[in-house]
């Protein structure tokens, strides 16, 4: 027992003596890693068609987990030259190459972050925030188009448009 006993105490000593430094400069060791960045201005083509569209996103519950991760993963697609979500007004705003990325396309890479987001309502736009003003053509797709009041109250929804109140029907 008095020999065990020797023995743990030289083993313990031992492995003290030799884990302990008088270094007090920390062991720096470099490891080469590759790093790759998208460089924005050598994949976009300059004589590129580029579209602008905005389009809601419903099912995010958060700002940096679910917007966040949308917005990289449309940024990374080939073609697209800006992506941004704004989570509180759950709206995306992408500019792309028309060549390279669809409408479907981005719905497609929404839909794939998680089940959960769904793409509604998409649009191309001159200007990102731009409030898209009704026309003619729109008004009278609309069902208030041309209708009695009865029948505009039936379609109570779709009347509520600028495009079918009564100053515009004035003009």
């Amino acid at each position: 027992m008095k020999t065990l006993k020797t023995l743990s105490i030289v083993a313990i000593m031992a492995l003290a003596f030799t884990s302990c430094k008088n270094e007090t400069t920390p062991e720096v060791k470099t490891v080469d890693v590759e790093v790759s960045k998208k460089d924005v201005a050598q994949t976009l083509d300059p004589n590129a068609t580029y579209a602008k569209v905005e389009f809601g996103i419903d099912g995010m519950t958060c700002a940096m987990g679910c917007a966040k991760t949308i917005e990289k993963k449309m940024a990374k697609m080939e073609g697209v030259k800006s992506a941004k979500v704004d989570f509180d007004k759950r709206l995306a705003m992408v500019e792309y190459d028309e060549a390279k990325v669809t409408p479907k396309s981005l719905e497609e890479v929404v839909s794939n972050v998680a089940d959960i987001y769904k793409v509604k309502d998409m649009h191309k736009v001159d200007d990102f925030g731009a409030e898209k003003k009704a026309c003619k053509a729109d008004c009278d797709k609309a069902c208030c188009a041309n209708k009695t009041e009865a029948e505009k109250k039936a379609c109570k929804a779709d009347c509520e448009k600028a495009c079918c109140s009564k100053e515009e029907k004035t003009e």
